[in-house]
């Protein structure tokens, strides 16, 4: 058996969309897969398509934002599944709205799943990147991250995490390991069809309306930002670190 079939993942927000996607292409590239996010029993599906096609994967219930929740649920996973030399930071949440009308409970929940979660699952993981020797961080940022009407928060926390991966990279480096951020363009998701769902439009109409807008003519899936994960993850990108890659059909302007 190869180093990396031998080697474990965490997926955050795995139950569903990129995540369980993600969660997905890695149990295919040969890792034992933790499929994590706020409701265990949500995962379920997840785990069983990966342990029906013969990977292995456990699910596992964790509010990323609580620090004993993510101590406990890094522990089960080491203790299941093994060390946990991969980390995909894919969990999040939207509370959009315009400036004077968001509260300040909206911006809190916003940044302390995507800030908060990030930095507790990586200081949580690094550990045992360290002591292996090799590691990979990829964290979920989005094309929010250049500014998008009617989420400060979700901007905010987006373009944090930009910043958040060039540091891990920095201060992981010398140890193996390399972090690196994707910046996903519109994908079709059941948060983006929340948004439609906000704006009063069918959600295929909301599709055809924006990939009028990509240089692509298309809109995005979960497998293309699972895709992405699973070169960033790689041996073949040890030698890529710090980087945001957009995965957008496009320049974003």
């Amino acid at each position: 058996m190869s180093a990396q079939l031998e080697r474990t993942a965490i997926v955050t927000g795995a139950a569903r969309g990129i995540g369980a996607a993600t969660a997905k292409q890695l149990a295919q590239d040969g890792f034992a897969v933790a499929v994590l996010d706020l409701d265990e029993q949500a995962c379920a599906p997840v785990v069983d398509e990966i342990t029906a096609a013969g990977g292995q994967a456990l699910a596992v219930g964790a509010d990323v934002s609580d620090e004993q929740a993510v101590t406990d649920a890094v522990a089960a996973v080491a203790g299941r599944l093994g060390d946990p030399t991969v980390l995909v930071n894919n969990a999040g949440i939207t509370r959009d709205n315009l400036l004077h009308k968001m509260s300040v409970d909206d911006w809190d929940a916003v940044t302390k799943v995507h800030l908060r979660g990030a930095f507790l699952m990586g200081r949580a993981v690094q550990k045992f990147m360290a002591s292996t020797g090799w590691g990979r961080i990829v964290n979920i940022s989005s094309t929010s991250a250049l500014g998008n009407r009617g989420q400060a928060n979700y901007s905010a926390a987006k373009a944090g995490l930009q910043g958040f991966t060039k540091t891990l990279a920095l201060e992981l480096g010398r140890f193996g390991v390399t972090a690196n951020a994707i910046a996903p363009g519109f994908i079709e998701t059941d948060m983006t069809a929340a948004t439609a769902a906000r704006l009063g439009m069918e959600f295929e109409d909301f599709i055809d309306a924006v990939a009028g807008q990509i240089p692509v003519q298309r809109t995005g899936r979960p497998d293309d930002i699972a895709h992405a994960v699973s070169y960033l993850v790689s041996e073949r990108a040890g030698f890529v670190s710090g980087q945001v890659l957009y995965v957008a059909g496009g320049p974003h302007a």
